[in-house]
């Protein structure tokens, strides 16, 4: 799923809207009881919003260990699940999403903008925040507006193309940042997108024993990685499902993620390497050292860790939006680490014509890897974190 990406003018309008409702002077600092610092992180909804947000907050742990990190969130966002999980607290404010067209629903957005903002400041009054991190996305928006004036504002984008919610927030934070280079937010610094260690410390070759084990994967055949983001892609999913005779006639493991709301019906070959369809990958390091190749969709996230990692990779762009993916999956394309295959073209003859043949061709598959290790950055957790923690710092003096 992808976030709306209205104009500039949309952007003005979201900040205007809630007129006063969303004006206050900076206050003194709530009484704290000691000196560590309050880092709130915004970026519900998605994986690609929340990953990176738990990345920096494990980044921000690790330089400072008597910090409190609390992610902001919404009650049906994934983040419900991801962020527990990672052992940080989470705490739900309403969203604000976007209506696409002009509709009834857009009429109403000023009084939900006001009473998402008035609850988002009760929460981060609450808990004497001293920095607000955004990543985009519905969480994002009322995060920014309601520590406008009061709270220091970091603001992460990960497309060229900005959302919204970083449209709006860029224009009051304290710093801005950005995965790549050309993004549409003015004086935006470029430090990469914030990676889990587990990714960018992976050892591929030397978990990949343990990880084919894992998935039950052949422990000796070339293996494909398949997933189209957190909810799956039914493109992807039928393409690659129905090309199943052709991986196993090629001696082919395939490890398949069709998304825990869909299924997948794959024809099995006995006597060949498995295919082996699973809902959701919870062990994406395990899955990224199993895999010689993988096929996916060309999030800003997925292309970041594909690369940290050096795994060759067919990118399918997702076919809606304003074509963020297919210039995210760009620079991985020019530098020989990537392919990329349009959406409308991706069947399952495509598959065997073009995919089959690359993850059985060793000797090209390790020259797209070395390609793909020079990419990214992989300490943008870190530079990030330090740039969070001096804008705490500020607060506090």
């Amino acid at each position: 799923m992808t976030e709306a990406r209205p104009g500039d003018a949309a952007a003005s309008r979201a900040q205007s809207q809630v007129g006063d409702t969303v004006e206050s002077s900076a206050g003194s600092a709530p009484e704290r009881a000691g000196t560590a610092p309050t880092v709130v992180v915004a970026g519900g909804g998605t994986a690609g919003h929340i990953e990176p947000a738990m990345a920096l907050a494990d980044a921000v742990m690790r330089l400072r260990p008597d910090a409190r990190v609390v992610a902001l969130g919404t009650e049906r966002g994934l983040e419900n699940q991801l962020v527990p999980a990672r052992g940080y607290p989470l705490e739900l404010v309403p969203p604000v999403p976007m209506p696409r067209k002009p509709t009834l629903d857009l009429l109403k957005l000023p009084v939900k903008v006001a009473d998402s903002v008035r609850r988002t400041r009760q929460v981060l009054d609450r808990l004497g925040a001293d920095v607000v991190v955004g990543f985009g996305g519905y969480v994002s928006l009322p995060a920014y507006l309601a520590a406008r004036g009061r709270v220091p504002i970091v603001v992460h984008e990960a497309n060229q193309h900005a959302g919204l919610a970083n449209k709006v927030g860029a224009r009051f934070a304290a710093r801005v940042v950005a995965a790549v280079p050309g993004t549409s937010l003015p004086g935006a610094e470029v430090v990469g997108i914030p990676l889990r260690r587990s990714i960018t410390a992976l050892d591929r070759a030397g978990l990949r024993a343990e990880a084919r084990k894992h998935f039950g994967l052949d422990p000796d055949a070339p293996a494909l990685l398949v997933f189209g983001g957190s909810q799956g892609a039914r493109s992807i999913n039928a393409a690659v499902s129905q090309a199943a005779k052709y991986f196993a006639d090629a001696g082919v493991s395939v490890l398949h993620a069709h998304g825990p709301k869909n299924t997948l019906a794959v024809q099995e070959f006995p006597g060949r390497p498995p295919y082996v369809p699973v809902p959701y990958l919870e062990r994406m390091d395990l899955a990224y050292a199993a895999a010689d190749l993988v096929l996916c969709r060309s999030g800003a996230m997925t292309v970041a860790e594909v690369s940290a990692v050096g795994l060759p990779a067919v990118f399918v762009p997702l076919p809606h939006g304003n074509g963020e993916q297919a210039l995210n999956a760009r620079p991985a394309v020019d530098a020989g680490a990537a392919l990329l295959v349009p959406d409308e073209e991706l069947t399952s003859d495509k598959v065997a014509e073009l995919v089959v043949p690359l993850v059985t061709d060793a000797s090209r598959l390790s020259r797209m890897s070395a390609a793909a290790v020079g990419l990214g950055h992989r300490e943008a957790d870190e530079v990030l974190a330090a740039i969070v923690l001096e804008q705490a710092e500020k607060r506090r003096r």
